[in-house]
């Protein structure tokens, strides 16, 4: 007489469908922890641009000749706008300030006229400078400032008394302010025309040219990538 089967006893356990539940539901929080550590990773660099777009590093693209030529139209510059001094929104001051603009810097700052715009320009007179133009030679505070940076497209002065393009003031730079020009002399809208520059609506020093695009002839100049801005 045979013996009774006996159950079976392989290696592989049977599972059931309630013991299969754990596992499964187990990978939803293991989504969401990925998705979460995305999101975070993503705020975290948000955060961090905004920062540095606020209150480190700036970049601006030249959009006219007014500065040629030192900068080009198409040149695509970095601002540190760390180094004057750190920009309160809202509040129009700065704090903790490294350095004050210096005679021969270039700063971006907001457009007096139309606070909409920024503008760049060199700065020529501090806080308390006296500033004379005679026949396109400026003085500052009476002795001759000679800038190599200045460029006259137009040649000699007109020698008309009454054009502030060539003959200018004198006028003494009030406090917190500073007293700009383009270096393309005789093609900027500056100082000259529409007063001075409050310190605190001064963004930052241009100090590098990260890129240039020549919009014309639709060619890259390579030569003016990473030159330092003087």
């Amino acid at each position: 007489m045979s013996a009774p089967l006996e159950p079976s006893t392989s290696a592989t356990p049977s599972v059931t469908p309630s013991q299969e539940l754990p596992s499964v539901a187990g990978e939803q929080p293991r989504v969401k922890s990925v998705l979460r550590e995305y999101a975070e990773a993503f705020a975290i660099a948000l955060v961090l641009a905004l920062f540095i777009r606020s209150f480190v590093i700036q970049a601006f693209k030249i959009p006219s000749g007014s500065m040629l030529p030192t900068l080009q139209i198409g040149d695509h510059i970095l601002v540190n706008k760390f180094i004057y001094g750190i920009h309160l929104p809202f509040v129009g001051t700065r704090v903790l300030p490294i350095s004050n603009p210096q005679r021969g810097d270039i700063v971006v700052f907001v457009y007096p006229v139309d606070p909409s715009k920024d503008f760049i320009k060199r700065v020529v007179g501090l806080p308390g400078d006296r500033v004379k133009i005679r026949a396109k030679r400026v003085y500052i505070n009476g002795e001759p400032w000679d800038d190599a940076h200045a460029y006259f497209a137009d040649g000699a002065a007109t020698g008309r008394a009454d054009s502030p393009r060539d003959n200018y003031g004198p006028v003494t730079v009030p406090d917190g302010h500073l007293f700009v020009m383009g270096d393309n002399r005789d093609r900027s809208y500056d100082s000259r025309f529409w007063g001075f520059v409050d310190l605190n609506e001064v963004r930052g020093k241009a100090f590098l040219i990260y890129w240039s695009w020549d919009g014309k002839d639709h060619w890259v100049r390579w030569d003016r990538l990473g030159d330092l801005i003087h």
